[in-house]
């Protein structure tokens, strides 16, 4: 009989696979970030700063990320959650971003396999007031053929052509009298705040220090060169040390570029889009459906998630504050009415259970569409040492990471390769995401949000009873999801938990208003915050909340929600 020899261990698999939760407390990275020098700063926490700190780090160079909210605060927690190579980029000419999306979605598929999941898209093509004539569908099609071969095949499944039965049997509410029959390609989704986070998470395991709710008020200069940041951390300032900094901070950086007067700065243009969460029986969709809107060349879409359907997206020009992005009644309605014009649905505002607004930060001159400016990337490195990176999107984010150090190690004058291209995310490695699925119940919940790190949370839900209560009503997050959040991913505020965490405010808005005042004081139990700090942030969430819902529904007074 012979002996098979037994398969050699992936050492760097094994090497991202924890055997007790990740020391990513904020107590840990203030030390740090007070007493340590830097290669280079990273200033924004969202899904492209914390790709570069993951890639920085990964390179040997010794990096911290910033972020002055919570990571993926801004734009990173308000996309349309999409991993996508976009089919509108081969409609613009633009076949380059296509394939390179496609590559790159693939590699997210590999890398965060808990995390981003297979997602069909379903067209249908009416005989009239369609996505597009009828005509056009056997260009469309053509089309499809085109994303397949620029990288689409790497799912393992190419596009498909359905009847009208079978486009029924995806989306059951579709009205029958003038579908003529639809066309299905595949992409995939991912909950953007968690990926932005579990990047964050990754790049700390690998060394880099990674701090939320720290702001960078001032970047210093010494003899004409970068030389750090000035850093308010709530409590007191801090100079940090650094040899480069990076600028990631997205639309922000239409208010704040950090650059020198005579800096050749981008043009920054903001592009506001919108999403609100409804019931999902009132769609009954089990994949993204494609909806025309009235009035509009531009088209919508709808996505189950969970017991919701995720209705999106808008894109108009935002001149306004973007601390403070918000879907408006009409926004609300232009996305109402096109699933009404589509769907056998009596849906109406009072459905909406939640909803977001946030911006794209597109590089782009005034005039014209926002929704025909391209989505390319660009990294510019002025004379003293600052990179700035912007554009670009959620699924190139790895990409732009890789060039935006690439930049950074021309400043710092050193050589080193990136190795993020097969690089796992934490939960990731040797993780099977469907046969965790197929359990079901909890272990499922928990495995497509922690992966192979489900067990740390498992622990803290058996630990004691009250942690296995669901923490907002109507969404499948257990009370002890909070606590780990709090314990092990920096989680400091009501917000944080509600908002990114779990993603509660989304699509249960007020029921999270009815769960923040327990977030608060467990925040208070688990000594992150005092019994004042927590009074204030519960404060600020319901003020938050009220604008939310003033500015969606005009005819509903804030002080309800106060």
């Amino acid at each position: 009989m012979v002996s098979l020899p037994a398969r050699a261990i992936d050492s760097k698999r094994a090497a991202m696979v924890r055997t007790e939760p990740l020391d990513f407390t904020r107590a840990t990275m203030v030390s740090r970030l007070e007493s340590e020098l830097f290669d280079v700063v990273i200033v924004g926490g969202g899904i492209t700063g914390t790709y570069a700190a993951l890639d920085a780090a990964r390179r040997g160079l010794r990096v911290a990320v910033i972020e002055k909210d919570d990571f993926a605060s801004g734009t990173s927690s308000k996309s349309s959650k999409m991993v996508h190579g976009g089919l509108r980029y081969i409609e613009q000419g633009n076949l380059r971003l296509v394939r390179h999306s496609l590559l790159e979605r693939q590699r997210l598929r590999r890398n965060a396999s808990h995390l981003v999941h297979r997602l069909p898209f379903l067209f249908p093509v009416l005989s009239q007031d369609g996505v597009f004539d009828p005509r056009l569908a056997a260009g469309f099609e053509a089309l499809l053929w085109t994303y397949d071969l620029a990288g689409g095949w790497r799912e393992g499944i190419l596009h498909q052509k359905l009847s009208a039965a079978e486009v029924l049997s995806h989306c059951p509410t579709f009205k029958q009298d003038r579908l003529k029959f639809g066309l299905m390609y595949f992409d995939a989704r991912v909950d953007d705040a968690r990926l932005t986070l579990t990047v964050a998470r990754t790049a700390a395991h690998l060394g880099a220090v990674t701090l939320n709710h720290a702001t960078v008020t001032d970047l210093r200069r010494e003899h004409g060169r970068i030389g750090g940041v000035e850093v308010d951390l709530g409590d007191r300032s801090v100079s940090v040390r650094a040899r480069c900094v990076v600028m990631a901070t997205g639309s922000w950086l239409r208010d704040w570029n950090g650059a020198l007067p005579d800096a050749d700065v981008p043009p920054i243009r903001p592009a506001k889009g919108v999403h609100i969460a409804v019931p999902w029986q009132k769609i009954r969709n089990d994949c993204t459906v494609t909806i025309p809107v009235p009035g509009r060349s531009r088209r919508a879409t709808i996505t189950r998630w969970g017991d919701h359907a995720l209705l999106g997206t808008t894109d108009d020009d935002y001149t306004g504050d973007l601390n403070a992005v918000y879907c408006t009644a009409e926004e609300r309605d232009f996305l109402i009415d096109g699933a009404r014009t589509a769907l056998n649905t009596d849906l109406d505002a009072d459905d909406v259970v939640g909803s977001i607004g946030g911006t794209r930060p597109l590089i782009a001159q005034p005039g014209g569409k926002t929704v025909d400016a391209k989505r390319n990337h660009e990294i510019r490195v002025d004379a003293d040492g600052l990179v700035t990176v912007v554009g670009g999107k959620l699924t190139t984010a790895r990409h732009m990471g890789e060039q935006t150090v690439d930049a950074v190690q021309r400043v710092l004058g050193v050589r080193g390769r990136s190795h993020t291209v097969k690089q796992y995310l934490l939960g990731a490695a040797g993780y099977d995401a469907e046969s965790t699925t197929a359990t079901g119940g909890l272990a499922a919940h928990l495995g497509e949000r922690y992966g192979n790190e489900s067990h740390f949370v498992a622990d803290i839900i058996e630990s004691n009873p009250e942690m296995a209560e669901p923490l907002v009503t109507g969404m499948p997050n257990a009370t002890g999801e909070a606590v780990y959040a709090i314990r092990h991913e920096m989680a400091g505020t009501v917000a944080d938990i509600l908002e990114r965490r779990t993603r509660s405010r989304l699509f249960a808005r007020d029921a999270s208003l009815q769960a923040a005042a327990q977030v608060a004081q467990l925040l208070v139990t688990e000594g992150a915050v005092s019994e004042a700090q927590a009074a204030e942030q519960l404060r600020q969430y319901n003020a938050s909340v009220a604008d939310e819902v003033a500015t969606l529904n005009t005819d509903i007074k804030q002080e309800a929600y106060i």
